[in-house]
């Protein structure tokens, strides 16, 4: 094992207040069973989880409650053992919004009785086996988007040049990671390992910000005595955005992912620790994936620290065992401070896709939404980890200038909010790039509905013509036969004329 080291630094980014030290006082709680779980069937990226359990069925912990929809999907499982009280559509938050989702709700017994018809066979031999096992066990990228992992894998399986294992964990509040590689190094790598062999990579960076001095020495520690030699620890500068994916691409090879590819058009493939801890638990102990590490902080909460959640729990439930709310909460975010979201309330569950809960205290968020006009100074444009230019994406935006949008870039804007951080206007840029997204989306839907519009009416035009032309056709063929058919005609009688004619003739010869 070596250390990674180079002299390349992120492109554009920001020095933040990490807020971290509240919620890594304390090791990991572990071990609590809420009262009720509320499992999203589509918490994951792509496709919905199809239920395969009824109302009134008792499940165990780790029994699989719906199976993968069309591709890119996972399984879902129960998290706990109980009794299913009801399926029906609920709110969730995933990583980047709210969505409505069928959601299979689950009265837990307290017993938290495992599965007994799981697959007990070791780890397999064969890669595909592997990775669909991954598919089913419902494990997705943990580092907040919530991606089915099986799907990356397949994407770059035989054709991994290196295999980046994030562990930057940049922004601020979130310490699950951290407290993760603190607390359980060994099965990380174990899992990081396993990956690996799945992608065929010769070569594996495990990439952590350097604010994080013991979670950096227990990996070091692990990937010694492990004693890969594809595995390397990389120490990476501690700004945000580091850890995002594109971002941490491009500060440890130096190659920068082409505007609308995936990584993995390039070679590389990235997942997070706690997705190769998941598959470590998979591999080694045959659990599929129905808990996660989330970090629970803010100056609203009276115990900060990171806990071990069965997937489904209602917020509110996972605050109480933080010690509850302080008085003085004004905002519950779901996720970091830079990229998450407010949420509406706390009976919302928690899913894969839940790193962070915030209880921000006054003080701690925005609370004063007053702008003023771009003085184009050009700082958020310093500050853009994608290279682009948000004072002129904004102008674009607030004249839904779609053609601009396309040509500045505006797919490829990673919300990951520096702009607002810097902007002296104080104008909320992310927020209005997001909009810019969705009517760009509805631009584009109204477009290829035109289109298809368009291409229907050229198809019935030509049908018509066609039509016409055949009927044209048809009319002339008809009026040819009738011709022929006079011609016919006329030239029978001529030849009966004819005939009559010579049998007269003949008739009147002596």
């Amino acid at each position: 094992m070596v250390d990674v080291t180079f002299e390349r630094y992120l492109t554009g980014g920001i020095r933040l207040a990490a807020n971290k030290t509240a919620s890594t006082e304390e090791p990991i709680l572990r071990g609590f069973i809420p009262p009720l779980l509320v499992i999203g069937l589509h918490q994951h990226g792509g496709t919905s989880a199809v239920p395969i359990v009824a109302v009134g069925q008792k499940v165990a912990k780790g029994e699989p409650i719906a199976l993968p929809g069309a591709p890119p999907s996972t399984g879902v499982h129960a998290s706990s053992s109980g009794r299913v009280r009801a399926i029906e559509e609920r709110l969730i938050p995933t990583g980047t919004k709210l969505r409505a989702s069928l959601c299979i709700v689950i009265e837990t017994d307290g017993e938290d009785r495992r599965f007994e018809g799981g697959s007990d066979e070791p780890w397999p031999e064969s890669r595909e086996v592997r990775i669909e096992r991954v598919r089913l066990a419902g494990i997705a990228g943990l580092g907040g988007a919530a991606f089915p992992t099986a799907t990356k894998l397949e994407a770059v399986a035989g054709t991994c040049k290196v295999l980046i294992v994030n562990g930057a964990e940049c922004e601020p509040y979130i310490s699950c990671d951290d407290m993760l590689m603190r607390e359980a190094p060994a099965e990380i790598v174990a899992g990081v390992i396993r990956m690996a062999d799945l992608v065929a990579a010769p070569r594996v960076i495990i990439a952590i910000e350097r604010d994080k001095p013991r979670a950096l020495e227990a990996m070091r520690k692990a990937v010694t005595a492990a004693g890969d030699p594809r595995l390397a620890i990389c120490e990476i500068p501690t700004v945000y955005p580091a850890g995002g994916e594109r971002q941490l691409i491009e500060l440890l090879t130096g190659e920068e992912v082409p505007s609308g590819a995936y990584p993995s058009s390039i070679g590389y493939v990235c997942q997070n620790v706690g997705t190769a801890y998941a598959i470590e638990r998979l591999a080694a102990r045959g659990e599929p994936l129905t808990s996660r590490i989330v970090t629970v902080t803010g100056g609203g909460v009276a115990r900060p620290r990171n806990v071990e959640v069965p997937i489904g729990t209602p917020i509110h439930y996972l605050i109480e065992q933080c010690g509850g709310y302080r008085r003085n909460v004004v905002r519950l975010i779901h996720g970091g401070s830079m990229m998450g979201y407010a949420l509406p309330a706390d009976d919302l569950p928690t899913t894969k896709a839940t790193s962070c809960i915030i209880a921000a205290a006054e003080g701690e968020v925005r609370e004063s939404f007053e702008e003023w006009a771009c003085i184009r100074c050009g700082e958020c444009a310093s500050v853009c980890p994608a290279r682009l230019q948000p004072q002129e994406l904004l102008t674009a935006a607030a004249a839904r200038d779609f053609d601009d949008l396309e040509a500045l870039g505006l797919d490829d804007c990673i919300e990951c909010g520096c702009c607002d951080v810097v902007c002296p206007s104080h104008i909320v840029l992310t927020e209005r790039f997001r909009g810019a997204k969705r009517a760009f989306a509805e631009h584009a839907r109204r477009l290829a509905l035109s289109a298809e519009a368009e291409e229907r009416h050229k198809r019935r035009e030509r049908r018509l013509k066609q039509i016409e032309e055949d009927r044209r056709a048809a009319q002339e063929a008809l009026k040819a036969k009738l011709r022929a058919d006079e011609e016919a005609r006329r030239r029978a009688v001529a030849a009966a004329v004819e005939r009559a004619r010579q049998r007269k003739r003949r008739d009147a010869e002596p």
